[in-house]
C-alpha cells in the first residue's frame, strides 16, 4: 500500500481570473481573455502529452475536456471545478519497482495524477476551498504580463490555511509585456516566500519570440519547435548551448548559483552537497539538487517556492511541469495527518487508527463509572473495525447519471456494494457503484483506495463536507457504535452569503419542482442559501456575488428545467436590536404527528457586549456556550438539582420520553437558529444578538416532551423576545461592508482613489500594502495561519534573470513606482459595489481589476438607513 501512495500525487490549478463582468440588466456578458491566467488551457495540455486526450482542447472553441458545462464553454471561464485521473509519464505503473532499483528520478517513473482544475473568480470561492480542502499540492499559474494579482493573494492565502505545498508556473511568456524577473520580484514581496528559479525564458536572440526555456536544475536548454504541437523537444546541453546563445549561457551559470546558495540557507543537506563538490556550484547533480527543492517544499510553513516558466497556448513549458509536480508536490504518504473530531476532541485520523492517542475521556463516561473500562475497550474494537473513512467534498447532478459525491478517502478502502454511515446525518446509504471521473467521462471501479478521488453515484443525503465511514459488522439501523458515531473530518467552512434574488414559479403546478430543484442546488452548492419570506410568500435564493447568482439562475432554468421567474438581484441585509427584553417564557403545546408535545423555556435577547441578567433558581446551573452564525451567541443555562450537578453523559435521558442532553441543545439551537433568520422589524436575519436561554429541567420538561417541542418553545420564545426589544428600543439595519483590492496602473490611482471616497463612501486603508491589510476589527485581514509570521522580503535579495525589455533602471530601482501598477485596499459598502466592475473598467482604460470579500457588517445611519428603505419601497429619493 505504502508504495501505492507514493506514486499518487493529488494537485489541483489554481489562479486568479478576471475574465467576464455582469451588466446591470444582467442579460449581457462581456469576455475578457487578457484576464485568463490558462488554467484550462494549461490542463488541456497536460492531458494530450500525457496520452489521455488525441486533440489539443481550445478554450474560445469550447472544445475542452475539463470545462465542459455549456455555460463554461459559453463564458470560457471555469465554474465547477472538475477533476481527472491521467499517468506522468505515459505508462504502467505496476512496472515502477523495477524501474526504481536503476535509481532514477521520480519524473522518469509512471505516477497517477488526480488533477482537479479549480475556478478563479471571487464568486466561485467555497468551489475553490472544497477543492483545496482534499489536496496535497497545487500548482499556481501566473500571467507573465499582469504578475501576482489580487486574487491570486487571496486563492495563495487559502492553500496556505490549508498547508498545502505549491510550485509556480509563470504563463503566457510568449505576449508582449511579459515580464518574468518583474513577476518572480512580485512572488517574493506579495507571496511572501523566497521564489527559486527553476526555468527562466530563452527568446530568440535574446529580445524576440519565446522559443523554449533554460533548466537551470539540469543546466541546459529545452528548444520547441515554432507552430508545433509541443510534443518534440530539443534539449542542448551547456557546451552546445555555449556556442549557440552564449548570453543565454552565462544567465543560466548565475540562475544556478543563486538556486544552490538560496537552498543552502534553507537546507543542511545542500550544503553538504556543495562543501563535497568543492564549492562548485554547477557541480553538484540535478537529483540532490531536486530532493533539496523537494524537502523545502513539503516543509510546512513553506518558504521556498519553486518557480517554473514558459507558454500553454504555444505549447512550450507544460512537459518540465510535469515532471516538476512529480519530482516536487507530496503523495498522500507525505501529507499532514487529516484532521478529526471525535466525541468534540480534535484527533489525527491516522494517530487514532495507529492507537497512538488514547481516547477522549468523556466518550467513556457513563453513570457511576462502573463500565468505563468495558465501554473503553468496546471503543477500541470499533476503531479497530473501521474499513474506510472518507470525506465528501462535492456534489453535482449529472443529467445522465443522476447525483454524483465526488469523495476523497483519507483511510482504507471503499469498496462496491458497501455500507456507508454519513456521521454527520446520522443516517447509512450503500455505494451500489463506484466511479473514476475523467471530466464528463467516467469509468466504473471496484474499490477507491486510500489517498485516491473517485465518485459514489446515487446517494440520496450526503452533502458536501459530510464525512462517510465504512464499518465491518455494522447494523444499518442501529449504526456505529460510540464514539465512531461522532467521528467527523475537519468540515469545509460555507462563508456567507451576500446578494439574494427571488424565485417564483410560473404556476402554482410548477412549485413542487421548483423546490425540488432549489434543493438540488443547494445540495451541490452549499455557499447557496434559500429562505422564505413568510408575509410575502417570495422564495429567496442568495449566493456569493452576481455571477454567482447568475450562474445558478442558468443551471436551474437551463439544466434543471425549471420554470420561474428570477427577481432582481439584491443585497442582504442584517438587523439587530438596540437594547434588551425582559424575561419572556413561553412554551410549546401542539400535538405533532398525532401525540401531544409540550415543552417550555425562558429567553432574554439584548445587543451583543452589553451587561445581561438571566433569569435565576434555587437550584444551580450548568451553562452552554453554543456559537452561531452572524456574530450571534447563544448561552443556554440548564437548571438542574443538585443531585444533578455531575457531569454526565451526552447520552443520558433527560426527560421521561427519553430526550438526551445532545438532542436537547441540539432542538433548542435549531429553534433559536430559525428565530434569528427573520428579524422583528425589517425581515432581514437577526446580527449582533446575545441570547439567554434558561431551561429548567424539573418544570421546562414534561412527559410528552420532544425535541420539536423544545424547538418550537425556543423559536417561539426568541420571536417574541425580539419583538418586544424592537418595540422598546427600535431595531436598526446592518449593511455588509466589504475589503475591496482594486490593481491599477499609476495613471489611474487618483480617479480610483476619488471615487471610492466621495461617490461610494468608502474608506481607503492602504496603497501597494500586499496582504497586511488592516481590517474593521483591528487585525491584518491575512488568511494565511497565524501560528508563524510572514516573513518580509526585500526584493534586492531576490535572484531573477533580467527581462529583454526591461531597462537597467527599472531593473535596480524595484519598487519604484515606474512601470509598475498600484493596488489600493478600501472597506467599501457593498451596495455601492454593484456593477462596480464595468465603472471601474471605464476609469482605468480597461486595465483596472479588482476582488472582494466581506470584511464584516456595520449599523447604517439614520439618513442611510431611510434612503435604503424608501429605494427598496420604489420612492424616489432626493
Amino acid at each position: 500500500m505504502g508504495s501505492d501512495l507514493s506514486n499518487i500525487r493529488n494537485i489541483g490549478i489554481i489562479a486568479h481570473i478576471d475574465a467576464v463582468y455582469l451588466n446591470l440588466n444582467l442579460t449581457q456578458w462581456i469576455p475578457n481573455s487578457n484576464h485568463l491566467q490558462g488554467k484550462t488551457t494549461t490542463t488541456e495540455r497536460m492531458l494530450y502529452y500525457s496520452g489521455f486526450t488525441r486533440r489539443l482542447g481550445d478554450v474560445d472553441e469550447g472544445s475542452t475536456v475539463t470545462d465542459f458545462l455549456p455555460a463554461e464553454r459559453a463564458r470560457g471561464i471555469t465554474i465547477q471545478s472538475a477533476a481527472i485521473t491521467f499517468h506522468w509519464p505515459p505508462g504502467d505503473i505496476r512496472n515502477n519497482e523495477a524501474t526504481e532499483a536503476q535509481g532514477l528520478p521520480r519524473s522518469a517513473l509512471p505516477h497517477t495524477i488526480n488533477l482537479i482544475d479549480t475556478p478563479g473568480h471571487a464568486d466561485f470561492t467555497f468551489e475553490v476551498l472544497r477543492s483545496l480542502r482534499i489536496l496535497d499540492g497545487a500548482v499556481c499559474i501566473l500571467d507573465g504580463v499582469a504578475g501576482v494579482e489580487a486574487q491570486t493573494e487571496h486563492v495563495w492565502n487559502q492553500a496556505s490555511t490549508y498547508q498545502i505545498p505549491r510550485i509556480i508556473f509563470v504563463n503566457k511568456l510568449d505576449r508582449d509585456g511579459a515580464a518574468f524577473a518583474k513577476t518572480v520580484r512580485e512572488i517574493g514581496t506579495r507571496l511572501h516566500g523566497w521564489p527559486a528559479v527553476c526555468q527562466f525564458p530563452w527568446f530568440k536572440n535574446g529580445t524576440g519570440k519565446l522559443q523554449g526555456v533554460a533548466d537551470v536544475l539540469r543546466l541546459r536548454a529545452m528548444l520547441w519547435q515554432e507552430g508545433s504541437d509541443g510534443r518534440s523537444v530539443n534539449c542542448i546541453n551547456m557546451s552546445d548551448l555555449e556556442e549557440m546563445d552564449a548570453n543565454l549561457a552565462k544567465e543560466l551559470r548565475r540562475a544556478r548559483t543563486a538556486l544552490i546558495e538560496l537552498l543552502s540557507e534553507h537546507d543542511d543537506q545542500m550544503v553538504e552537497h556543495f562543501l563535497e563538490q568543492d564549492e562548485d556550484h554547477l557541480k553538484i547533480a540535478p537529483e540532490q539538487i531536486i530532493e533539496s527543492l523537494r524537502r523545502c517544499v513539503l516543509h510546512r510553513p513553506q518558504s521556498i517556492i519553486p518557480v517554473f516558466a514558459g507558454a500553454s497556448f504555444r505549447n512550450i513549458g507544460v512537459q518540465p511541469l510535469l515532471d516538476a509536480v512529480v519530482d516536487l508536490l507530496p503523495s498522500p504518504l507525505e501529507s499532514p495527518d487529516p484532521e478529526t473530531t471525535l466525541a468534540s476532541t480534535k484527533v489525527g485520523l491516522n494517530a487514532l487508527i495507529n492507537g497512538e492517542i488514547a481516547f477522549p475521556e468523556h466518550s467513556s463516561v457513563v453513570p457511576g463509572g462502573s463500565r468505563k473500562g468495558a465501554v473503553a475497550k468496546r471503543a477500541t474494537m470499533s476503531i479497530k473495525n473501521l474499513e474506510a473513512c472518507a470525506l465528501a467534498f462535492k456534489v453535482v447532478h449529472d443529467a445522465r447519471r443522476g447525483v454524483l459525491v465526488y469523495v476523497r478517502v483519507y483511510s482504507g478502502s471503499l469498496n462496491r456494494n458497501s455500507l456507508l454511515f454519513n456521521t454527520n446525518l446520522n443516517v447509512s446509504e450503500r455505494a451500489q457503484r463506484l466511479l473514476r471521473m475523467y471530466a464528463s467521462d467516467a469509468v466504473e471501479i471496484d474499490t477507491i483506495q486510500t489517498g485516491q478521488i473517485g465518485v459514489i453515484p446515487g446517494l440520496k443525503y450526503a452533502r458536501t463536507g459530510d464525512t462517510l465511514v465504512s464499518y465491518t459488522g455494522a447494523n444499518p439501523k442501529s449504526g456505529l457504535p460510540a464514539p465512531l458515531n461522532t467521528l467527523q473530518l475537519r468540515p469545509i467552512e460555507v462563508p456567507p452569503p451576500v446578494f439574494f434574488t427571488s424565485v417564483e414559479p410560473n404556476s402554482l403546478s410548477e412549485a413542487k419542482n421548483i423546490t425540488e430543484s432549489l434543493a438540488l442546488l443547494l445540495r451541490e452548492d452549499p455557499s447557496l442559501n434559500v429562505s422564505l419570506d413568510p408575509e410575502s410568500g417570495q422564495t429567496h435564493l442568495a449566493g456569493m456575488g452576481e455571477l454567482h447568482l447568475e450562474i445558478a439562475r442558468d443551471r436551474l432554468i437551463n439544466d434543471l428545467k425549471a420554470k420561474a421567474a428570477i427577481g432582481a438581484i439584491e443585497i442582504g441585509y442584517r438587523e439587530k436590536i438596540l437594547g434588551p427584553s425582559s424575561p419572556c417564557n413561553r412554551s410549546f403545546d401542539k400535538d405533532v404527528a398525532g401525540k401531544p408535545s409540550r415543552a417550555s423555556c425562558t429567553v432574554v435577547v439584548s445587543p451583543s457586549g452589553s451587561p445581561l441578567k438571566s433569569p435565576r433558581s434555587e437550584h444551580g446551573a450548568i451553562m452552554h456556550n453554543v456559537p452561531l452564525p452572524d456574530s450571534n451567541s447563544l448561552i443556554i443555562n440548564r437548571l438542574v438539582t443538585s443531585e444533578e450537578e455531575q457531569p454526565i453523559s451526552p447520552d443520558r435521558s433527560l426527560s421521561p420520553t427519553g430526550v438526551s442532553l445532545t438532542m436537547v441543545l441540539s432542538a433548542l439551537e435549531n429553534g433559536v437558529s430559525t428565530a434569528l433568520a427573520r428579524g422583528p422589524k425589517f425581515n432581514y436575519p437577526v446580527h449582533s444578538t446575545h441570547i439567554s436561554l434558561t431551561l429548567d429541567t424539573a418544570h421546562d420538561l414534561a412527559e410528552t416532551s420532544t425535541p420539536t417541542a423544545l424547538s418550537g418553545a425556543a423559536r417561539i420564545a426568541v420571536q417574541n423576545a425580539l419583538e418586544e426589544a424592537s418595540k422598546i428600543h427600535d431595531s436598526q439595519l446592518m449593511e455588509p461592508v466589504m475589503l475591496v483590492t482594486i490593481s491599477l496602473d499609476e495613471a489611474s490611482l487618483g480617479s480610483v482613489v476619488h471615487d471610492l471616497n466621495s461617490a461610494r463612501g468608502g474608506q481607503v486603508l492602504s496603497l501597494d500594502a500586499g496582504h497586511e491589510t488592516p481590517s474593521s476589527n483591528g487585525s491584518s485581514g491575512k488568511d494565511v495561519m497565524a501560528d508563524h509570521e510572514t516573513p518580509t522580503m526585500n526584493p534586492r535579495q531576490i535572484y531573477a534573470p533580467p527581462d529583454p525589455f526591461e531597462s537597467s533602471t527599472t531593473a535596480e530601482i524595484v519598487g519604484s513606482d515606474a512601470g509598475r501598477r498600484r493596488q489600493v485596499t478600501a472597506r467599501v459598502p457593498l451596495k455601492e459595489m454593484v456593477g462596480y466592475l464595468k465603472h471601474l473598467r471605464s476609469l482605468t482604460g480597461g486595465r483596472g481589476t479588482f476582488v472582494m470579500k466581506v470584511d464584516s457588517f456595520e449599523a447604517m445611519s439614520a439618513q442611510r438607513q431611510k434612503a435604503v428603505l424608501s429605494e427598496m419601497r420604489g420612492e424616489n429619493v432626493y
